[in-house]
């Protein structure tokens, strides 16, 4: 891919006033480095990392580009497999039990009223920040998104997964005819032959490229945030074309052996709500795996577009780029639908950053977490360190990728998953996972006891398999010892059990 030469340098003087900030932002600013870089921010949903594997059937040559790039992630993880903890600790940067926040139903300031988000430092520190697309939680929440972290209106940032239906005159007749219950208003599966722009995606595309047309004195944060590959499995026809579903791999249903009853869940988000006991039958699952390949691709070519408006504005060879999701996503794996366990394939994120001119691809092992995110944009922007954050800054990693910040990267998440649409309102157990460069380790605790009641060890070898609980196996006993450790240090077991949400 060929960059165009930058622009012209640009300075500007910030002048900030403290009461739009909150507690820790300083009131002035001296004059900014004009070779400070734009941030291009993209935020996919329910994406899982396999569409980089070797071997699978993803078709994501956009992805593949922007890869090629980048430094690579290879063990980068969410702090919850669930919508709005994840995207409130990533834009926070603080980890789900500092916010006292595990649920969907509860927008962040309820319970931080003053806490200055990831974009909001930015503009704080003069940066013009766009949103734009699924960025903060999206739904049945009373604040919608967060206004006050950026320059300008939220562009198509708030509505319901369900509604995104085709918006054309006359939609053609869908294509799929298997995964036939309904996701909100509309089928969880649908191949219609439309243009892009008629979901959302497509004109959330349509939207960041003219943003990143527009003339600007400051430098840009401009956050780009795509709803797929979440469900429902409805993108247009064409990219439903792509596959031919009979040279599709099978999932792998088998659970761990020996893994506890509370690790998994009954699919609330897309099982449950098709009102028949009966189990998917191979069709249905078959389907609605050609759907999520169909809407990963559908995604990748907006985010193409966005990638060549960013090349058509004279901006690229000063832009960083960051792509990544807010959790991954179960396809049937372990007879698991959708997000909200502590297993690998929801833990683990994709993470790719790609500095100003990079040109080369690179890769990592080191353990990274979303909620550093915050901590490394305003380091290698050369911002002042956030006054509050959980995170550490990875920026070492980005200069040598053979380096390691942190030994560890925690997940967590309580039972049942959506606590708060049962009557008690409460949690009855939460687990605390911990992923080490050899294992994932997790305790399950009774809440508000927090006595233990299952435990979990799966070596890095076995992931995301993880055919057998190794817990009890002597054999791991030393790497056992390291993550209880490492797990207890971080979420002593005595933690008391979250903030009821209503």
């Amino acid at each position: 891919m060929k960059t165009p030469p930058p622009s012209p340098s640009r300075r500007l003087i910030w002048l900030l006033l403290a009461p739009t900030l909150g507690p820790g932002v300083p009131a002035s600013l001296p004059a900014a480095d004009a070779a400070r870089p734009n941030v291009l921010f993209i935020l996919a949903d329910d994406l899982r990392v396999e569409w980089a594997d070797e071997g699978s059937p993803a078709l994501t040559p956009n992805l593949d580009r922007l890869a090629a790039r980048s430094l690579r992630f290879d063990r980068a993880y969410c702090q919850q497999a669930l919508c709005n903890p994840s995207r409130s600790s990533l834009l926070t940067g603080l980890r789900p039990e500092t916010l006292r926040l595990d649920t969907n139903g509860v927008h962040f300031r309820e319970r931080r009223p003053d806490i200055v988000t990831l974009p909001q430092y930015f503009k704080a520190h003069g940066y013009e920040t766009r949103g734009i697309g699924k960025i903060f939680h999206n739904w049945h929440t009373r604040e919608h998104g967060d206004r006050r972290s950026w320059s300008a209106p939220e562009f198509l940032h708030y509505a319901h997964h369900g509604a995104d239906t085709a918006q054309v005159p006359e939609p053609s007749p869908s294509h799929a005819r298997h995964a036939v219950w309904n996701y909100g208003g509309m089928p969880i599966c649908e191949a219609r032959d439309v243009p892009d722009d008629a979901y959302y995606d497509g004109r959330v595309a349509t939207e960041a490229v003219r943003v990143l047309a527009e003339p600007r004195s400051q430098p840009l944060f401009l956050a780009v945030g795509f709803w797929k590959p979440h469900a429902p499995f409805n993108a247009p026809k064409k990219y439903w074309d792509l596959y031919d579903p009979a040279r599709l791999p099978a999932a792998d249903a088998s659970r761990p052996d020996g893994a506890p009853a509370m690790a998994f869940h009954e699919g609330p988000e897309l099982i449950v709500p098709r009102g028949s006991p009966e189990p998917l039958t191979p069709e249905q699952v078959a389907e609605m795996r050609h759907g999520y390949l169909a809407a990963l691709s559908y995604l990748d070519a907006q985010l193409g577009r966005v990638l060549a408006a960013l090349e058509a504005s004279g901006e690229a060879d000063r832009t960083l780029i960051v792509f990544t999701s807010d959790h991954g996503f179960h396809l049937g794996e372990h007879a698991l639908w959708g997000k909200t366990s502590n297993f690998e394939r929801d833990a683990r994120v994709p993470l790719l950053i790609a500095l100003p001119g990079a040109k080369d691809s690179k890769a990592t092992r080191a353990l990274a977490e979303l909620v550093d995110l915050y901590p490394t944009l305003a380091e290698l922007c050369r911002l002042p360190p956030p006054p509050e954050v959980d995170g550490v800054s990875l920026a070492p990693i980005l200069h040598d990728p053979t380096q390691s910040v942190k030994p560890a990267a925690f997940t967590q998440h309580p039972r049942p998953s959506h606590y708060d649409r049962f009557p008690a309102g409460v949690p009855t157990s939460v687990g605390y996972s911990v992923r080490t460069a050899s294992v994932r380790y997790t305790e399950w605790r009774a809440a508000p006891s927090g006595e233990i009641v299952g435990r979990e060890l799966y070596p890095d070898a076995e992931l995301p398999g993880a055919p057998v609980n190794r817990v009890d196996d002597h054999r791991f006993i030393s790497a056992q010892t390291e993550a209880t450790d490492l797990l207890r240090a971080q979420f002593p077991v005595s933690l008391p059990p979250a903030a009821p949400s209503r």
